[in-house]
This record gives C-alpha cells, structure tokens and sequence, in this order.
C-alpha cells in the first residue's frame, strides 16, 4: 500500500508531491474523497497520536471556536473524522511508514525515503 492524502487547493502539497516519482502510488484527494475511519486507524497505528495528525492550521478551529489546548485524543480523532481541513498534509503513507505535514524535517525524510537529493 501506497497512499498519498492531499488537498487539490494547497500549493504546499503540490509542491511537496511534484518533488517525487508517484507512479504506483494512490492519490487521495481529501476534499472529494475524506479519510475513513480504517485510514484513520492504520495512520494512529503508525504515529500513535491522533494530535500528530491534526493541522493546528485548520480554519475550522476558528470556526467553531475550539481551544486546541484542551482537546485530548478522542477529540483529535473525532475532528479528523469529521471535516477534511483537519487533517496536517500531505500524508505519505506506506506498510511500514508515514509521513505527515509539511514541515521541513518531514520533507527531508520524504526526499531521503525517496533517494532525491
């Protein structure tokens, strides 16, 4: 399994995604085609945090007024689960990994799991 979770509208995924050789790999457009809770759970399984998956850049924290600081796990998954925005892009998920986000040590590590330079 070779799964890539984006959103069409950030320029960051597609610059993140444009970097690497993507053939053989499914791309998911989280938008039209939101997370089910298997993928959700496959993604926990990997990084043992539904917070690590959670874009604290989510319009809809403001939105819906929510305190981040006060949400615990259950919270995180439930979010993740219910609206697209909540999930932190890209995720590059494989059998034994994940990558998530667009910070830079993520992206190094994608350029490294990649063999690009």
């Amino acid at each position: 399994m070779k799964k890539v979770f984006y959103l069409n509208t950030c320029d960051t995924c597609r610059k993140i995604m444009a970097q690497f050789d993507l053939n053989g790999w499914q791309l998911r457009e989280i938008k039209k085609e939101p997370i089910t809770k298997e993928e959700l759970a496959e993604m926990y399984k990997k990084t043992k945090s539904y917070e690590a998956l959670f874009s604290r850049k989510s319009t809809q924290i403001k939105l819906r007024e929510l305190d981040v600081k006060s949400l615990e796990e259950k919270d995180f998954k439930n979010l993740l689960l219910d609206h697209y925005t909540f999930l932190k892009r890209p995720v590059f998920l494989t059998d034994n990994e994940i990558f998530v986000g667009n910070d830079k040590k993520n992206v190094e590590d994608l350029k490294e799991f990649f063999g690009v330079n």
